[in-house]
C-alpha cells in the first residue's frame, strides 16, 4: 500500500511514527473516514472542520488546505491503483517529552490512507441486522465526542458481538449509562414512526457523524420532522424503519432488531427496506454521485 506521511508519497513500509508521538503514548490524535465518487472527496469540507474542531480541543496545531486534500486524495487513489476508494484521514499530535504536555502540539503527523471500497451498491442491499449490546458506550472525555484514537470501547464492543455469535455484518447498538439509544460501533442509528423521522441527541455522548448531519438536512428538505432525543430501546422495537448511517457505507437499511440474548424483531413487521429508508438512499446517492467540489 502506498499513502501520503506529510504530504510525501510513501510505501506503507517506510512510514514511521516516532516511539514518542503523543498519539502513541497518550492517544492524542484524530482521523476522518470519507469515500469519493468519481475520484471526488465527498463532504471534504465538513470532514475538515470537524477535524480542525478537535484537533483546537486537544491543543494540536493543524490548520489543513481543503484542495491540497483534494488534490492529496487523488494522488494517493492513483498510487494504489484505484479510481474511488475509502480514505482514512489521520492526524497524529507529534513528538513529544513522556509526560502530561502543556503547551501545545506544534509538529504533528498526517497520514491520508486509501484502501478500495467493499463491492457493495446501496440500492440492493438487503440491510443488515442491528443487535443491542450489553457493553454500555464510554462518555466523551471532553464537551462532546471526537473522532479520535480511543477506539478501546468500539473494539470491545466488536469482541462482544463475536462472543455472543452475532452474524457476520452485524451492527452493534450503544446504550449509555443511562439505558437511552446512543450510536452503533460505527454509525449513527435513526428510526421513524408515524412518518416522524427520529435520532439520539448529541446529549448521550455519540459522535455527530458528518452522514447523520447530512441525512437530518435531507429528511428537513423533504418536509420531514426531525426529533433528536433520548430514547430506549424500545421505540425501536415499535418502529416502522430503522435505518444506521455513515461515512462509506452511506445510508443502510437495518432489516432485524437483536436484544442482547439474540432474540429477533423485524422493524414495521417486515424484513425489507422502508419507503423513507430507500428515498433516503437514493437521494444520498444521487447528491454525491453529482457532487464535483
Amino acid at each position: 500500500m502506498k499513502l501520503l506521511f506529510n504530504k510525501q508519497l510513501v510505501d506503507s513500509k517506510e512510514a514511521v511514527i516516532s516511539a514518542f508521538d503523543h498519539g502513541f503514548l497518550y492517544g492524542m490524535g484524530l482521523f476522518e473516514t470519507f469515500r469519493t465518487y468519481h475520484g471526488s472527496p465527498w463532504l471534504l469540507e465538513r470532514h475538515a472542520n470537524r477535524l480542525i474542531k478537535g484537533c483546537e480541543m486537544l491543543g494540536i496545531a493543524y490548520s489543513p488546505d481543503v484542495m491540497q486534500i483534494k488534490e492529496a486524495t487523488l494522488e494517493v487513489l492513483k498510487a494504489n491503483g484505484l479510481s474511488d476508494g475509502y480514505i482514512r484521514w489521520s492526524v497524529s499530535a507529534g513528538e513529544g517529552a513522556i509526560g502530561l504536555p502543556s503547551d501545545p502540539y506544534d509538529r504533528p503527523n498526517e497520514i491520508l490512507y486509501a484502501k478500495e471500497l467493499a463491492a457493495d451498491e446501496p440500492m440492493t442491499r438487503k440491510g443488515k441486522t442491528l443487535r443491542l449490546l450489553k457493553l454500555p458506550r464510554s462518555t466523551p472525555e471532553g464537551p462532546y465526542r471526537l473522532k479520535s484514537f480511543h477506539y478501546m470501547n468500539n473494539i470491545a464492543a466488536k469482541r462482544e458481538l463475536i462472543r455472543s455469535g452475532a452474524g457476520q455484518g452485524t451492527e452493534g447498538l450503544f446504550l449509555d449509562n443511562n439505558g437511552h439509544v446512543t450510536e452503533g460501533m460505527v454509525s449513527n442509528v435513526f428510526w421513524c414512526k408515524g412518518g416522524v423521522l427520529y435520532t439520539p441527541a448529541a446529549a448521550t455522548g455519540l459522535l455527530e457523524g458528518i452522514t447523520r448531519e447530512y441525512v437530518i438536512e435531507m429528511a428537513a428538505e423533504l418536509g420531514i420532522t426531525v426529533q433528536q432525543g433520548l430514547y430506549s430501546w424500545n421505540e425501536l422495537l415499535t418502529a416502522d424503519e430503522v435505518f444506521v448511517t455513515n461515512s462509506i457505507q452511506e445510508i443502510v437499511p437495518v432489516v432485524n432488531l437483536e436484544n442482547e440474548h439474540g432474540l429477533g424483531f423485524l422493524p414495521g413487521g417486515r424484513n425489507t427496506t422502508g419507503p423513507l429508508t430507500s428515498q433516503l438512499m437514493r437521494d444520498y446517492r444521487e447528491a454525491a454521485e453529482g457532487d464535483d467540489r
